[in-house]
This record gives structure tokens, sequence and C-alpha cells, in this order.
């Protein structure tokens, strides 16, 4: 589980060094592997000042630039048209190491040396502009390392969390053990429960739900939005998934993205208007049946794994990955939310046999919280109100076949003592198991 330093501070003040909070968290059972810095590759990236521009001689769309980073001077073989003499740029030198894998070295374009190389928004990890170099103020010294100009500082920590710890494969579960070590308050997203839109119309006048096989599907909620307008996130969203290595896609697929990263629920975002019928039904495959997933692959599927279906066909494989027919375009304009919970040895199986591991699957196979769905959602369905312009259709399904009842676990104040040889009294367990939000419900003499 990786997380941005940046984004956490979203639900939890920090005032440790980030050395020594990796170190208590590791202490507190969740092992760190690393502590990085997110724009460590910007190392090798400075600010560049443009002397002279002339042609190259055998390229009609190349340009010769000298180009002052400092300490001296160098030549560069650009062919963007907005760089400009007296310019400052983002300079990368030989040896940097590209968000996209590439890394730079010294070459010859065209018969001519190039020992470094002017840079634009996107090519420095930025999500900007791809059209041309990005410029930065003329008054910008040479020289300056440009995470330094632009003031990119931001620290990801990677945990290897073990299997049962799945209430930390989220932002919010990892700021309820930051907050229970500093002895702070998790600053928890404001949900909408009531997030209706006079329409005249009842969601259950539009779809429905039919789940086939409650023993693996207990939970399936859903809500419907139209004058849904896709497109590109905002700045701030796409940088919360860029920080933990996920690519932003649109507005509707990345906040499906970031609720399912902050809250640890995955969800799933159809296009309603290629769900044959409207609704849904929760079945097993039939033998010999195939799917094609999002990543354009053809499943052969067995009558074991857990499907997703409309009134015709499958349209995604439960828990694991949706599928290319009914996948959120940018024509989309009515968009069906599901958040349901899924029986964890059934999506681990499925994800196994198909050799298809998805941050989906990696938390429905170690467990949700079957509590978690509807607040999820609601959580989802209000961002697309907000950053897509979206309306919400009256009422929620939610379809519940089975309850999973909530376990009550004894702990005795004596053989917590004598295992962990302490000393603690009532007060102090109950004060500790309070602190990450575990309630207390009920005390004996033990």
């Amino acid at each position: 589980m990786k997380f941005s330093l940046s984004w956490l501070k979203e639900y939890v003040t920090i005032d440790t060094e980030v050395s020594d909070l990796a170190d208590a968290l590791t202490m507190a059972g969740l092992e760190v592997d690393s502590v990085t810095d997110r724009y460590g590759y910007l190392d090798t990236v400075i600010t560049g000042r443009v002397v002279s521009i002339k042609p190259h001689p055998d390229a009609d769309r190349l340009q010769l630039c000298d180009v002052d980073i400092g300490e001296r001077t160098i030549s560069i073989v650009c062919g963007a048209t907005n760089v400009k003499e007296g310019g400052v740029y983002p300079c990368a030198l030989p040896g940097t190491l590209f968000p996209d894998g590439r890394t730079l070295e010294k070459g010859v374009i065209r018969g001519i040396e190039s020992k470094g190389m002017l840079c634009s928004e996107f090519e420095l990890g930025l999500d900007g502009d791809q059209s041309g170099i990005m410029p930065l103020e003329d008054s910008t010294a040479p020289g300056i390392p440009i995470a330094k100009v632009l003031e990119l500082s931001d620290t990801v920590v990677e945990i290897d969390l073990t299997p049962n710890r799945s209430d930390c494969l989220s932002l919010i579960g990892i700021a309820r053990e930051v907050a229970a070590i500093q002895n702070k308050i998790v600053k928890y997203p404001e949900v909408f429960d009531d997030l209706d839109s006079n329409t005249g119309k009842h969601i259950s006048d539009i779809s429905s739900v039919t789940i086939e096989v409650p023993d693996l599907c207990p939970r399936y909620a859903a809500k419907i939005l139209y004058n849904i307008k896709v497109g590109p996130s905002p700045q701030w969203l796409k940088d919360c998934l860029l920080s933990i290595g996920l690519r932003p896609i649109n507005n509707i697929v990345d906040i499906t993205n970031f609720v399912m990263m902050e809250s640890g629920q995955p969800l799933h975002a159809f296009d309603l208007e290629q769900l044959a019928e409207n609704r849904i039904i929760v079945r097993t495959a039939k033998q010999g049946e195939t799917f094609v997933t999002l990543d354009n692959k053809e499943r052969k599927l067995t009558p074991d794994m857990l499907m997703i279906c409309d009134g015709k066909k499958p349209v995604a494989l439960a828990g694991v990955m949706g599928g290319l027919n009914s996948e959120i375009e940018d024509t989309t304009t009515t968009v069906f939310i599901e958040s349901a919970y899924f029986n964890p040895v059934c999506i681990r199986k499925t994800a196994k046999k198909l050799s298809l591991n998805t941050d989906s699957s990696h938390r429905f196979e170690r467990g949700v919280d079957p509590e978690g769905t509807v607040n999820a959602m609601n959580r989802a369905a209000w961002l697309m109100m907000d950053l897509a312009g979206g309306k919400a259709v009256s009422g929620t399904i939610d379809e519940r076949p089975k309850i999973i009842p909530q376990k009550t676990i004894p702990l005795s104040i004596k053989d917590t003592n004598r295992l962990l040889g302490t000393n603690f009294a009532l007060d102090d367990i109950k004060k500790y198991l309070e602190s990450i939000e575990f309630p207390a419900a009920k005390k004996d003499d033990d």
C-alpha cells in the first residue's frame, strides 16, 4: 500500500518527522518498506536560460539552442516552436530518468550533438501541457533545481501489509493508525446522504438489482447520476492518483479510484445506457462462457466465478475488472455507480485462476467493510455531482439478501497482560482501543 504524505495530511495532522513516523508505523505492525521523494527523479532537471537560437543545418523543424545552466552553457537540439531567446525553461541533463521510464543520454540529432533536453510539463510527469516546452519566469536564475523553483515536495511511503490488515488498504485506515500514534483525531471526509434531485422519478422506476447468489454477494448498492459530463479531472484529483502511481483516465473513473484508495471500498461506474434493460443481475458464470475485460483480453470463465450482468449479457467480472461493453466513455451522460461486498474467497480464486490481480480484487479478497458500501458510494456520487456536473436520481438501491453480523471479540484483561507481559488496567486498555476507534461493548470482572 502506497500513500503520499500530502494526501494523508487531508485526514490527520502529522507533527513528527517522516523517519520517526515510519519507525512508529513499523512498530505498530505496518512494516514500512520504503520512504521516497516523489520528485526525486527531478534532481537532474535544472533551470536553463536560452542564450541563442539558430536553425539546424540539416533539419527544417529543429533548432540549435545554447542554454546557460548556471555553471556552463550547453548546446541542445530542440524541435519546440515556443522556445525564445532569453526564455527560461526546465532543462534535463543526461542521466535523467523520466516518469515514462526513459533515461536521457547525450545524443547526436541529425549530425549535431545535444547535451540536454528542454522539457514540457508532461515530460516531467506534471500532467500538464504537452504541446510545448514549459515556460518559467524570465527572471528565474539558471542552474536552480526545478523542484525548488516549482515548490515540488512530497514523500511517498510504501507499507508491506499482512493479509489480516485489510483495514489499512486505504488512506483513512492508515490515518487512523497515525492518529492513534500521535494522539490525534481523524478528519473524515464530508459525505452527504441526501443527494436526491427533484427529477420526478425514483431509482426503482429506472433500474433494479437481482442477486442470484447471496452467499457470494451479500450486499449490492447502487446510485444513478444523469447529466454527467465526462472530461479530465481537476489537477488536485490527478495529483492524488499520480502520487501513488495511478494513471488518471477521466473524472468519473478517477473518482471511483480516488474513493477506493481513500476508503478501501472498490467501486465501479457503468454507462447506464449500455446496460441492457437498465438492470443488474449478479450470478455465477456459465460453463464455457467468455468475457472481454477492460484490458481488451478475452477471459474463459468457470462456473465458480461471480459475474455482474445486465438484462442480456455480462458487463463485469465481479470485484476484479469491468468489461469493454459498458465502460465510461467521453459520450457517457448517465452513470450507474456500483458499490458492493463480495465473498473474499470467491474473488481470490477468480483473480488467481485468471492471473488478474487488480487494486479492486486485492481489497475484496482480503475483505472490505460490508457496512461501508453506501457511505463510499455516496462519497463518489457527491464528487461526481461536484466535478462532473451530475445530478442524482432519487433513491438508492441497497440489496442485502444476507446480513453479515458484526463480530464481538472477547478480550480478557488478565490474559492480555499475561501474553504481553504487561500490567494494563481496564482504563488503559479502553483508552488504547478507543484511540483506533474500536468501541468497547461491555465489561466484566475479567
